[in-house]
């Protein structure tokens, strides 16, 4: 039941930002004067419409994206009117050719000046940035809440669990005919806070792991127990665990595997603690984001690579790689449903990676439309930039106005250019059916 809650949830989260990136565009656009006939959240059959003025407002229902019809997107040929050209032969020729003449039907009499193409390039900006940028805002108000309010996850010195035994296997699950581990013959308690290993002030879980790695045993763990300090004297063992640097991350070969070696072992655990953050630390939150997100994207094609290996030769999938709505909703389900160990510990600590995940999926949509390639919202950007650059050489060299961008004959890229995402999204559907990411291990 919890696992449904949290897909439920996340796909209301998705809903919602789909509705409120089209209504980034929207708004906008109806300042202006642009004659929007249509605002639909999702593709496919529509479920429920209605309209209101001039615009017909809906819901569909595949919830994979959204759409504001605008007419006069395209622009006709120069001193062409709102006629077709009489010599399109070639295939692109005739899409572009066939975009103008639909986007010349959609403009009645009376709505020659509230077509799209008609506005100055500084407001046809505006309109195609106002969704992608209302999804930065959403995940900036997400990530601020959640730094500011809650905090983030940090793992203290505070000890949650004790093990019961020292098992010379780390995967082991049974401690029968296993020695007590350290931690308990030592009497070290959940709750305690471990302060210092051998005299070594340690703080956080890190520094902790590390110093006691390089302990030698006997050791002295001092503790803060109920707000009175002990000391207590343990006998630590030696087993074979990944290596830790100081702050307590695993060293790594050239591999990136972990370096594994003899080791003194406690047999103890830390508590994950939310540490609230100021408020002046969210633009680096938010900026960390943005830049990991757009790794991730320039690393797309080596990415996707792996994912179909995952999905079709049973390789490891990348937990950094890409995911689908089907992914993202296996994601919020497995948080909901307490997967995630101690980060899911809590109600609260559950919503809040809900929250979480949802602003890295706006982030996403954000820097996803921003590509300057049709059908996204860049492109359209970067059609309208180029236009805006033609017309002031023209103006400062004392040229004609070369008038509008005729994007119409980049469609054919754009239709390849959708073709792939469509594929990469089957792709993705499928390894995230067959073979998903499981942040739970």
């Amino acid at each position: 039941m919890m696992y449904l809650l949290g897909v439920l949830l996340m796909l209301v989260g998705i809903s919602a930002s789909i509705a409120l990136h089209e209504l980034g565009h929207l708004l906008p656009a109806k300042k202006f004067g642009v004659k929007c006939t249509q605002y639909m959240v999702g593709f496919g059959p529509t479920l429920w419409s209605r309209r209101k003025g001039d615009t017909e407002y809906g819901v569909k229902a595949i919830p994979l994206g959204g759409y504001v019809r605008m007419i006069g997107m395209f622009p006709p040929l120069p001193g062409q009117g709102d006629r077709l050209r009489p010599s399109s032969t070639g295939r692109f020729s005739q899409l572009a050719d066939q975009a103008r003449a639909e986007s010349a039907e959609e403009i009645l009499p009376g709505d020659e000046d509230r077509v799209f193409y008609k506005l100055p390039v500084w407001k046809r900006v505006v309109i195609m940035l106002g969704g992608p940028v209302t999804n930065l805002v959403i995940a900036t108000v997400l990530l601020t809440g959640i730094i500011t309010v809650y905090g983030i996850p940090e793992y203290t010195s505070k000890v949650s669990t004790v093990s019961a035994c020292a098992p010379a296997d780390p995967a082991a699950t049974s401690c029968e005919g296993q020695p007590p581990s350290p931690a308990l013959a030592a009497g070290l308690e959940e709750g305690d806070v471990i302060t210092a290993v051998d005299g070594q002030a340690v703080q956080g879980w890190g520094e902790t792991s590390y110093a006691i790695q390089n302990a030698t045993s006997p050791a002295t763990i001092t503790v803060d127990r109920d707000g009175t300090t002990r000391e207590l004297t343990v006998q630590l063992t030696t087993v074979d665990r990944p290596l830790l640097r100081p702050d307590g991350t695993p060293q790594l070969d050239e591999a990136g595997q972990p370096v594994l070696g003899q080791v003194s072992f406690l047999g103890a655990s830390g508590s994950v603690e939310y540490i609230p953050q100021p408020v002046s630390d969210a633009p680096t939150y938010v900026g960390t984001a943005l830049v990991e997100t757009g790794k991730i994207f320039l690393a797309l094609p080596e990415k996707m690579v792996g994912v179909w290996q995952a999905a079709f030769g049973g390789d490891d999938r990348d937990e950094t790689g890409p995911i689908s709505v089907v992914g993202v909703g296996r994601v919020a389900g497995e948080v909901t449903a307490g997967g995630l160990g101690a980060l899911t510990g809590t109600f609260a600590a559950k919503m809040v990676l809900l929250l979480n995940l949802l602003a890295s999926l706006n982030i996403a949509l954000f820097v996803f439309n921003m590509i300057p390639l049709l059908p996204l919202d860049g492109g359209h950007v970067a059609g309208a930039l180029w236009e805006g650059l033609k017309r002031t050489v023209a103006r400062v060299f004392g040229r004609p106005d070369p008038g509008p961008v005729d994007i119409a004959k980049a469609l054919p890229l754009a239709y390849t250019v959708a073709m792939v995402f469509i594929g990469m999204t089957v792709l993705l559907v499928y390894a995230d059916l067959v073979n998903p990411i499981r942040l739970g291990g």
